[in-house]
């Protein structure tokens, strides 16, 4: 499985003294969803290695319907890139809005945590063309970076 979404009601134990859900709450359901997303893929227990920025557009009240979307974006030989999207919204109108988006990667590993290959994710549609295209620019621009440091 490519891509999997967490749906469940904000509770009044995740909020925060301002009534909004705490940021490391939805920080901790983009981790779930991406290691969801990883797991299923790899068939192997898998870690996180990163997160991307995260930039909260607008918090998440308490009763919010929250969507929290994991997808494979690519894969390298023992990474999985994945992209989270966070969306949260009144349940009666059915209105959700983006909260957050960030790129989290997983490696495979075995019992002794040493990193697993993978199988390669081929992207089909042109959405998921387009993302693979844009988190591969994004990781080449980083290499980049890091082999010039």
């Amino acid at each position: 499985m490519s891509s999997i979404t967490l749906r469940f009601l904000a509770e009044p134990s995740t909020v925060n003294f301002g009534g909004k859900v705490h940021g490391g709450t939805v920080m901790k359901w983009i981790d779930e969803a991406g290691y969801a997303c990883a797991t299923s893929w790899a068939k192997l227990y898998c870690v996180t290695v990163s997160v991307g920025s995260i930039r909260f557009q607008r918090p998440i009240m308490i009763g919010d319907l929250v969507e929290v979307e994991a997808r494979l974006a690519y894969t390298g030989r023992t990474s999985m890139n994945i992209s989270v999207e966070v969306r949260a919204g009144d349940i009666k109108t059915g209105r959700m809005e983006v909260i957050t988006e960030c790129l989290v990667v997983f490696v495979a590993v075995d019992p002794a945590g040493q990193t697993i290959p993978v199988e390669a994710w081929m992207p089909e549609t042109p959405g998921d063309i387009a993302l693979a295209q844009r988190v591969k620019a994004h990781l080449d621009a980083a290499r980049a970076t890091q082999l010039s440091a």
